[in-house]
């Protein structure tokens, strides 16, 4: 059974120093729904992937399996450091873990399913900074962009935790909150008390594919403030459910065929749009998913007549937006 859970994001990066304390939370994973009923169950792969080549047990990561919380379950001292960079002249190892997802509580633990998040983390060989050292930028969000992708016609869900597990975790001295900053009636909410962001109604690509907000976070400390703002992007994907459709709803061309044409005369041609796919590379692929045919049984017609089918990209605006989709000429 194809698994309607997904990740809104495929690639999550995070830092880790040498002897953090188990425990430490070091991020927060997220997961959207395909429809209302299912749970959701995360699973870590028991091996880490280091500098692309070689694999390890992995001894020092955990996923809460209800939560998504990604924590050290023991702590990375220097050995361990030394044991997982490539050579321990690096001030830095990068290692790779998979997060897989199930709508059922995992029952063999496995590292194939399909529906999987990569999380890279770097190994860093120093102790934690001191929080007062680190800059609004550095306290407030990762150096991971907060760009996200959601399925049309999906459920509402929370899909990204603002609020830096580790940050809030080691600089409780510091007060961080966060504010996102978007249009009048755009479909995302954050909760304060969470610092999650919803998605608080199912989206339609058709209507609106891109959407641009920005999170704002403040840091103080004491009577010190300091504010950051990111782009906090969200793209729709989509879903093949819209028909094609003719302008002006004319479905028929006629063509009149003088004598003495040449070969290659375009003597008709008939327009579609389809508001709900792009062009796909190979063209072909795009190609097969409509064909033009001549239904005659004069095998004459056949041998002299022939229907080309050109395409391109064009852009709809409903509501003021730009949405990508298809014209299809005949």
């Amino acid at each position: 059974v194809a698994l309607g859970l997904y990740f809104p994001r495929k690639e999550y990066l995070e830092n880790v120093y040498i002897d953090e304390p188990a425990g430490t939370p070091l991020l927060h994973i997220r997961a959207l729904r395909d429809s209302q009923e299912e749970g959701v169950h995360f699973h870590l792969c028991q091996n880490l992937i280091i500098s692309r080549a070689r694999s390890h047990e992995n001894n020092w990561f955990q996923i809460r399996e209800k939560t998504g919380l990604l924590y050290l379950s023991k702590s990375l001292d220097r050995e361990d450091f030394n044991m997982l960079s490539v050579g321990n002249w690096m001030p830095l190892s990068k290692v790779m873990l998979y997060v897989f997802l199930s709508s059922h509580p995992f029952q063999e633990k496995e590292c194939d399913s399909a529906t999987r998040a990569t999380v890279f983390l770097s190994l860093i060989n120093a102790t934690a900074p001191a929080c007062s050292s680190l800059t609004a930028r550095q306290l407030c969000f990762t150096e991971m962009d907060l760009s996200f992708h959601i399925k049309e016609n999906k459920p509402p869900g929370t899909f990204h935790q603002l609020q830096l597990p580790s940050v809030h975790h080691l600089c409780q001295n510091l007060s961080i909150s966060y504010k996102l900053l978007a249009a009048e009636g755009v479909p995302f909410r954050y909760n304060e008390n969470t610092t999650g962001v919803r998605v608080t109604q199912s989206l339609d690509r058709e209507e609106r594919e891109r959407y641009e907000l920005i999170a704002k976070c403040t840091v103080r400390e004491g009577l010190r403030e300091m504010q950051v703002e990111v782009p906090f992007l969200v793209n729709v994907l989509d879903e093949d459910d819209s028909p094609p459709f003719l302008p002006n709803g004319t479905d028929t061309a006629d063509a009149v065929v003088e004598f003495n044409r040449k070969e290659g005369t375009v003597l008709s041609t008939l327009t579609v749009y389809d508001a709900d796919t792009t062009p796909i590379y190979p063209l072909e692929s795009s190609r097969k998913k409509y064909t033009g045919t001549i239904i005659t049984e004069d095998p004459w017609i056949s041998e002299t007549f022939r229907v080309e089918h050109i395409f391109d990209e064009i852009h709809f605006s409903p509501n003021g937006s730009q949405v990508r989709g298809t014209r299809h000429e005949y």
